[in-house]
């Protein structure tokens, strides 16, 4: 990466009234001073960081462009940890575009992505996880997604990942030590420790990876198909929910022959609920397809609502609980713990649909939901079921969770070096043992970028938008 000129680039959004253009490098304050000509004489160079100067932008020629303020930001205390300004402009799409090119004219250079925030992250004033939080709160949603990105940039991630290298430093240290006395056989760390300080972190590391699958949730929205048999009042449901004609409903079944997907946002966290093809037996080529886009999106959903028609039902309580079984049976989730079952049409059943939901309770992973979709009567109590299966809430509290795809990965293979370091311990191996301790240590440092590549970083700034 290039990091001693002077780069520039839009970094605030488009569409308002006014427009942010943002300059790093040693030589912003001249370029700037060539092309903002102050309103009473002063200068951006010999100005003090942290100060506003009031100018026009200026043409070659001294025709002007825009009014301007400069707010002028002086190294080491700025985002990048280089002498930066920003200059505000009116939000013209012509302005915009002919500030930018004076200043490239004048002698900067056009940013690329995410190269602000890989300045930052060379100049040591975030690690590489908290500059990846930088992209996620840009991209974030709701107030979940906001809470965990605007953690991780605070360092709340790092800070745990630093306390466990420190202690993993102070392991492999032990045991090297003795490796560079070895003919004297001596020990100088206690094996019975080392055991507990090792499963302490192996862990520490689990708690870490097991909290994947609620950020990755977070982060994406929640994943939920609605899936059942043809007219049992999926589309319905998505409509009722979403308090919008988006799904076409028809008392034909087979109406829906695709997948349709929306997103609601409940309790600040974003669900994105998918209308599933009926899933039933057809000789219909299009009907096939559907279906077979359905049992996809039920392996990739979070949550699976198992929508049962109860006008299907029989009256028996027994006999129209093994109804809805035998329905579970055809979807395959009446076991899976992301099944909630939700009968459907409870206000024309002839069954008491309440105490078919309370026998089914008792071989169900979650408590059985009764609705009318059509009339809305039992909406909301879903809805509540839906949040509950969630455990957003863990994001509010002093618990980490890792969101990132690359940050898991790390962190599985570490926890795979780590079992191998324990392994190699038992059967009194410290050179094996530190070795492995070693590659903990270096996975760990991937997430934080401690230790890191070109490759990898090009790959994650690249992802981020060209102002930031």
């Amino acid at each position: 990466m290039i990091t001693d000129d002077t780069i520039v680039a839009l970094s605030s959004g488009t569409g308002g009234a006014i427009a942010v253009i943002r300059m790093s490098g040693e030589q912003c304050a001249e370029i700037c001073d060539r092309v903002v000509r102050s309103a009473k004489g002063r200068s951006v160079a010999t100005s003090k960081g942290y100060t506003m100067l009031y100018g026009d932008v200026v043409e070659a020629d001294g025709s002007v462009i825009d009014d301007a303020v400069v707010a002028i930001y002086k190294a080491p205390h700025s985002y990048t940890g280089e002498d930066m300004v920003e200059i505000t402009v009116h939000a013209s799409r012509y302005i915009i575009r002919r500030t930018i090119a004076r200043l490239v004219e004048a002698g900067a250079r056009a940013a690329t992505a995410g190269e602000f925030t890989a300045r930052a992250f060379l100049a040591g004033r975030m690690d590489l996880s908290q500059a990846e939080a930088v992209a996620d709160i840009i991209a974030s949603h709701d107030r979940a997604t906001h809470h965990l990105a605007s953690r991780q940039m605070r360092g709340g991630y790092s800070d745990e990942l630093q306390g466990l290298r420190g202690r993993l430093l102070h392991l492999a240290a032990m045991l090297e030590l003795e490796l560079d006395f070895g003919e004297e056989d001596v020990e100088f760390a206690d094996r019975s420790e080392l055991r507990t300080l090792m499963a302490e972190i192996a862990e520490k590391i689990e708690s870490l990876t097991s909290s994947f699958a609620l950020g990755r949730a977070i982060k994406e929205g929640v994943g939920v198909a609605i899936v059942g048999r043809p007219n049992a009042g999926k589309s319905t449901l998505l409509n009722t929910l979403l308090h919008d004609q988006r799904a076409i409903v028809s008392d034909v079944a087979g109406t829906t022959r695709d997948v349709i997907e929306e997103h609601l946002d409940i309790d600040g966290v974003d669900f994105r609920f998918i209308d599933t093809a009926g899933l039933h037996s057809s000789n219909d080529m299009l009907e096939q397809m559907g279906m077979e886009r359905s049992r996809k999106a039920i392996e990739e959903a979070h949550i699976i609502l198992a929508l049962v028609d109860g006008t299907t039902l029989p009256k028996s309580t027994e006999e129209a609980k093994n109804s809805v079984l035998e329905v579970l049976g055809e979807i395959g989730c009446g076991a899976d713990e992301r099944c909630l079952v939700v009968i459907n049409k409870c206000d024309v059943a002839v069954c008491d649909c309440s105490a078919v939901a309370e026998k089914l309770d008792a071989v169900l992973p979650h408590p059985a939901v009764t609705i009318s979709a059509k009339s809305g009567v039992g909406v909301d109590e879903l809805m509540q079921g839906i949040s509950a299966m969630i455990d957003s809430q863990r994001i509010y509290t002093d618990a980490v969770t890792v969101s990132g795809a690359r940050h898991y990965e790390a962190l599985v293979r570490a926890a795979e070096a780590l079992a191998r370091a324990r392994e190699n311990l038992n059967i009194a191996s410290p050179e094996m043992t530190a070795r492995d301790i070693r590659e903990v240590l270096d996975l760990l440092g991937t997430i934080t970028g401690e230790v890191t590549s070109d490759q990898i970083l090009s790959e994650i700034f690249s992802k981020f938008c060209i102002g930031k």
